[in-house]
């Protein structure tokens, strides 16, 4: 039996899910990944994605975020099966009760996101009006806007 940490797992948790999320966004946010970023990208949003479902706190909407980010990543790696998938568990998360509407918005442009990597034109394309369909509904102007300008990078 594994010997029990002499540090509290849920501050763990806590602590690795933000950290490697933000850290993951510092990687997605760059123009160009330098050799060995690419990697590092994928395994901090994995790790935050781990981390979050490890947490005693953790809700659909958590996962929501998680997946979606790793769907991200995945498709900035050109790895459209891999960004599908996870596009999928974020559509399946952002739909249980308590998940705001932004998150099924985000959750189609995951899925836009990955039929245009894998060049799935109509099925990018249907994905894209259904987030746009929640994109106008949305009652925060900030989401609304930041939703519609992420649709917008999709090609």
């Amino acid at each position: 039996m594994p010997k029990k940490p002499d540090f509290d797992l849920q501050i763990a948790h806590k602590y690795f899910s933000a950290e490697c999320f933000n850290r993951a966004w510092d990687y997605i946010d760059k123009p160009n990944l330098a050799k060995g970023e690419a990697d590092k990208m994928m395994s901090l949003s994995l790790a935050s994605l781990w981390h979050w479902s490890q947490r005693k706190d953790c809700s659909p909407t958590n996962l929501s975020i998680g997946y979606w980010q790793v769907s991200r990543v995945f498709a900035l790696l050109n790895q459209a099966d891999n960004a599908r998938h996870y596009g999928e568990l974020c559509l399946e998360a952002s739909k249980k009760d308590g998940v705001g509407p932004v998150y099924l918005g985000y959750a189609y442009e995951a899925l836009a996101r990955a039929e245009s990597v894998s060049g799935n034109w109509d099925e990018k394309d249907a994905f894209l009006i259904q987030a746009r369909q929640i994109a106008i509904t949305l009652p925060d102007p900030e989401d609304r806007t930041q939703l519609l300008k992420d649709l917008d990078t999709i090609h």
